[in-house]
């Protein structure tokens, strides 16, 4: 089974069941693709996004880190301190995907500009977004998108 494959069972056994039930540790991601789903830690104030990935040298293929800020505004992400490969996945304050910056190369002080209006950001393995066809105009769920959600959590 190549990785592509892999990735896409993967992704389809952790959405099977599960992507309408929110939780804090939890993004789910729709689209024309599909659906996958990321345990996640989330980084909600100015140390915790500050600090984000940096020094780890592994990541659960099923992980990532979903940054949220107060309100939508421009952001920008450098990899500095980061060991790993990452994808950047750049939502709207409805959860609208609006920018995907596919393989962000390890150690790399180059700014990478999210856009305007961007209010999270989904950190991830790099090479996923691509595998499993994560592209801008996907959907993301999680509980901190609240009313404004594009897909909004269940009751």
């Amino acid at each position: 089974m190549g990785i592509r494959s892999l990735t896409l069972a993967i992704a389809a056994l952790l959405a099977a069941g599960q992507a309408s039930a929110c939780r804090d540790d939890r993004v789910s991601l729709r689209g024309d693709w599909g659906q996958a789903q990321f345990a996640v830690e989330v980084a909600d104030d100015g140390a915790e996004r500050a600090k984000g990935l940096m020094h780890r040298s592994e990541m659960p293929k099923s992980a990532g880190m979903l940054f949220v800020y107060d309100r939508p505004g421009s952001v920008a992400f450098w990899m500095r301190n980061t060991l790993i490969p990452l994808d950047m996945i750049f939502a709207d304050a409805a959860g609208v995907v609006q920018k995907v910056h596919a393989m962000a190369i390890p150690l790399d002080e180059t700014s990478i500009p999210g856009g305007s209006n961007i209010q999270y950001v989904l950190e991830i393995n790099g090479g996923l977004a691509d595998a499993m066809g994560i592209v801008a105009g996907s959907q993301m769920q999680h509980p901190a998108i609240g009313e404004a959600a594009a897909w909004p959590c269940e009751p």
